[in-house]
């Protein structure tokens, strides 16, 4: 494996059980009806022999349980079975800020953070305060991102930035204004990890939005892109940020101590 390909691990540390009119925006105008879905919780770790980077973090212990959300393993306990130490001090990607991908930014409290300008700029701006953005984030949380903002931890980018060799990072906005995915080059060909900018799969094929959107024609824009990657194979894999049927298309190992919850895409060789 060259130092610019990677293994992607996805790790998933909690569900939930939910109603498509719950997931989906405006879901009555798709003249459907209603029904029970899945939403599971991931978070992401990229690597090879020389590094190790971190995608989103997942809820904390206190975010999960102020929203009823089922654990299945919590995040520090899967870091420290995949070897994932804060003394390693290893690179965090977040994609969004959200109560369920930065709430255990303060277990590697020494750790680089990559994240959009305009993510930051949003948390902190008096719209953030408005009850239909701050019902998914834990102010606790981004207080942990502002004090290594502080710290001069945390390092923005405008639109698109390489963290490193064979990772990129691009805004898309829609869900959150600094919504980002991540593009990933494997042995296997290239993953694109979409996060929020693709909660399901159906999102995507049926341009279907979630029903938690800051921008609109920015979500759709953003389903553009992902199918424009996919259609012209600049990306290969295309993992989603919440749906069940993930582990249906990247299979979870069954063995080991996160057994059943963790999927790989080009292993270390």
């Amino acid at each position: 494996m060259s130092a610019a390909q990677y293994e992607v691990l996805i790790v998933r540390y909690g569900s939930r059980q939910t109603a498509r009119s719950g997931v989906f925006l405006n879901y009555g105008l798709y003249g459907e009806p209603d029904g029970p879905i899945g939403m599971d919780y991931f978070f992401w770790v990229v690597r090879n022999r020389e590094r190790t980077l971190l995608i989103d973090t997942g809820f904390s212990a206190a975010g999960g349980a102020n929203r009823g959300r089922t654990t299945l393993v919590p995040p520090p306990t899967a870091f420290d079975a995949l070897g994932i130490r804060p003394a390693d001090e290893p690179t965090v990607i977040v994609t969004h800020a959200h109560y369920d991908h930065i709430g255990n930014l303060d277990y590697f409290h020494r750790s680089p953070i990559v994240i959009a300008q305009a993510e930051l700029d949003f948390w902190r701006s008096p719209g953030a305060r408005h009850i239909l953005f701050h019902h998914s984030a834990e102010d606790a949380d981004l207080e942990v991102l502002e004090r290594a903002a502080v710290e001069g931890r945390v390092h923005p980018f405008a639109d698109r930035v390489t963290v490193s060799p064979g990772i990129e990072v691009l805004r898309v906005g829609g869900h959150t204004p600094g919504q980002s995915v991540v593009i990933v080059q494997t042995g296997d060909g290239p993953v694109l990890l979409a996060s929020d900018a693709v909660h399901y799969y159906e999102e995507c094929d049926r341009n279907m939005p979630f029903v938690s959107v800051a921008d609109l024609p920015a979500m759709y824009a953003g389903f553009d892109t992902v199918r424009g990657m996919m259609a012209d194979r600049r990306v290969q894999h295309l993992v989603s940020g919440h749906d069940p049927d993930t582990f249906g298309r990247f299979r979870p190992d069954g063995s080991g101590p996160l057994a059943g919850n963790v999927a790989r895409i080009g292993g270390l060789s």
